[in-house]
């Protein structure tokens, strides 16, 4: 989605929605570049037999109560967050194939946020943490050499397994070119779809109602998160 414009944050205050979008800027910015210079592999999760040896990644799904509800998908890769926007949500039913539309990279820093973005800021509207953890590439070759993620993604067809809260398996990322849909930004999207394995939900919608689904950071709803900014703004 588009960033708001910017300004300038404090190190010892809660950072604004746009900062976290932006990420932090001067004494800050130390320590971020530092972060984002070092190697991108996070906490590492549960392992597999299906996983292959790469340490593991993060990612984190947002909801955002936006001009459109819609689910943001971000994974960790090269010091950003790769981000697609899923209008119907991830799904961990095989049935359902998410269009998911790129969107600019975030700063690692926003796989944090949880709160409000003020309605004179792009972008305006609620936004929860729904889901979080850590995943892992699992793309090969026709050798069955493993490809690097980035190298998947750029290929066009990303395999990858999800370790969070919620969302649990192997999942595939798949490019498509498109025509001038309304609800796209360009002729570029993907399709989100989870692996038939054991993981998966076949006898129920494998996407919750966002606005009574519960943050994976907090257990709070869209609702619940909006109302408490109204409070703590007087």
């Amino acid at each position: 989605m588009p960033r708001p414009a910017v300004r300038p944050p404090s190190c010892a205050a809660r950072p604004t929605a746009a900062q976290w979008r932006y990420g932090p800027r001067g004494a800050c910015a130390a320590r971020a570049g530092r972060s984002r210079n070092a190697s991108s592999d996070g906490n590492p999760g549960r392992k597999d037999p299906a996983v292959n040896s790469d340490d593991a990644r993060r990612f984190v799904v947002q909801i955002h109560d936006a001009r459109r509800m819609h689910f943001d998908f971000r994974l960790e890769l090269d010091g950003v967050l790769k981000s697609w926007a899923v209008p119907r949500g991830p799904s961990d039913n095989p049935r359902d194939k998410r269009l998911a539309v790129p969107t600019e990279d975030h700063p690692l820093e926003y796989r944090e946020f949880e709160g409000v973005i003020p309605e004179d800021e792009q972008g305006s509207g609620t936004v929860i943490v729904w889901d979080q953890g850590t995943y892992r590439p699992l793309s090969h070759d026709a050798e069955g050499a493993p490809v690097p993620f980035g190298e998947s993604l750029a290929r066009g067809h990303a395999t990858f397994w999800l370790d969070g809260s919620k969302l649990r398996g192997e999942f595939t990322l798949t490019r498509f070119h498109i025509g001038d849909e309304s609800d796209t930004d360009g002729p570029e999207a993907w399709l989100l779809i989870k692996a038939n394995d054991r993981q998966a939900v076949r006898d129920r919608p494998g996407t919750p109602d966002p606005y009574h689904a519960r943050s994976a950071r907090t257990g709070r709803t869209l609702h619940q998160v909006a109302a408490a900014e109204r409070e703590s703004a007087g």
